[in-house]
């Protein structure tokens, strides 16, 4: 059975799905609490994703092992298998993302899997950036992908001023 559950991080709240067979299976950036939804238990299946999630935001977890289940076309889980490859604190542009499955022109569609990630977080889409180096394409918003950065490397990502 899938369930959700809403987790507050310090990058605003997020709605956490999922289930015992398949683990997590999305993850969704809120800004507010919708009038529909209910803060309530955390379910069983989501224990471990949550428990991840704080250790990730207390800057004591540098990668996940929680369960999950990717669903999306072929293309779309290969650029997502390979986000998984970045390490912490660093990134990757999305041209090198494109030459890694081997196609120097589907630019434009690694930035479409990256839009459509899922997972975020977990399946680390904010550490792709421009090839230039700027702060380019996230689903819920440059500043969280900011956030992201800078909670992972203040060094790299503290002092950027220009986001374009």
């Amino acid at each position: 059975m899938i369930q959700s559950a809403w987790f507050d991080s310090p990058i605003g709240l997020l709605k956490i799905t999922g289930s015992t067979s398949e683990g997590v299976t999305e993850i969704k950036y809120f800004d507010d609490m919708p009038p529909h939804a209910v803060r309530g238990n955390v379910p069983p299946c989501l224990d471990e994703c949550f428990a991840q999630l704080e250790e990730y935001f207390c800057k004591k977890r540098t990668f996940f092992t929680v369960k999950t289940t990717l669903r999306g076309t072929d293309f779309q889980r290969e650029v997502w298998r390979e986000l998984l490859d970045i390490p912490y604190g660093q990134t990757v542009s999305y041209l090198k993302i494109a030459m890694k499955i081997g196609d120097r022109k589907a630019v434009r569609a690694i930035g479409g899997a990256c839009n459509q990630n899922p997972i975020p977080i977990i399946v680390p889409c904010h550490r792709v950036i421009g090839i230039n180096g700027s702060l380019i394409g996230y689903s819920s918003g440059i500043h969280i992908k900011q956030d992201l950065l800078m909670l992972e490397n203040p060094m790299a990502f503290g002092k950027q001023t220009t986001l374009f």
